[in-house]
């Protein structure tokens, strides 16, 4: 019984090499394509996590629409620009959010702080930090209630002398054994409120008026 040959073409190298491209062609567009899905989920769960974070600084009641479709830039204190999220009702600005960062015992401490238009604070969240698990991580406020201190503070409010912790003769408390984590979290605080009301007068514009504001 005879087989049949097998095709000379299928032995020729430019035949060999083409069909490596292809198989190649064909998994680098699986990749890009699994690629893309993938950013485009992680995009979305950061944006979940970013709202929800804002809803705990922004009440919902101070606005009637999504907090991450009204945005504007702000220097903070080392040229790097942050966004503003502009709370809106009835199209005036009704609150804002940004983040601060300070340094911790551990490194960065990055904060979302919510304010009203004159500088009251609404509150304050923890973002993201590496500080010493049972001391410095009760910044958040699922280990401890400390963070809510800063809600109706102002500059001011204590006066700025005060805005520290009491073991450097402020208003704020430290943790037992952790006096580094609060003192970042209580100057940041009070940086990002002297950064807002700098840039206050521009922050505030109604989103149909910043244009013209600008010009």
């Amino acid at each position: 019984m005879s087989t049949l040959a097998e095709p000379s073409y299928r032995s020729r190298v430019g035949y060999q090499a083409g069909l490596l491209g292809g198989f190649a062609l064909l998994a680098a567009a699986l990749l890009v394509m699994g690629d893309i899905a993938t950013r485009e989920a992680i995009a979305l769960r950061e944006a979940e996590d970013l709202r929800a974070t804002l809803t705990q600084v922004i009440p919902a009641e101070l606005h009637d629409n999504d907090l991450l479709d009204a945005t504007v830039p702000l220097n903070d204190d080392v040229g790097h620009t942050v966004t503003v999220y502009r709370a809106l009702r009835d199209g005036a600005v009704s609150a804002l959010a940004f983040p601060v960062v300070g340094n911790g015992y551990a490194g960065d401490i990055r904060l979302m702080l919510g304010v009203d238009p004159e500088g009251r604070i609404l509150g304050v969240r923890v973002l993201a930090h590496t500080e010493t698990p049972g001391l410095g991580d009760k910044i958040e406020l699922a280990k401890d209630d400390w963070i809510l201190d800063f809600d109706g503070r102002a500059l001011g409010d204590p006066p700025l002398e005060r805005w520290a912790v009491a073991k450097d003769g402020g208003d704020f408390d430290q943790f037992s054994g952790a006096t580094i984590t609060p003192r970042a979290v209580v100057r940041a605080v009070r940086a990002g409120l002297e950064r807002f009301a700098a840039a206050r007068s521009r922050l505030i514009v109604a989103p149909d008026r910043l244009d013209t504001a600008e010009e």
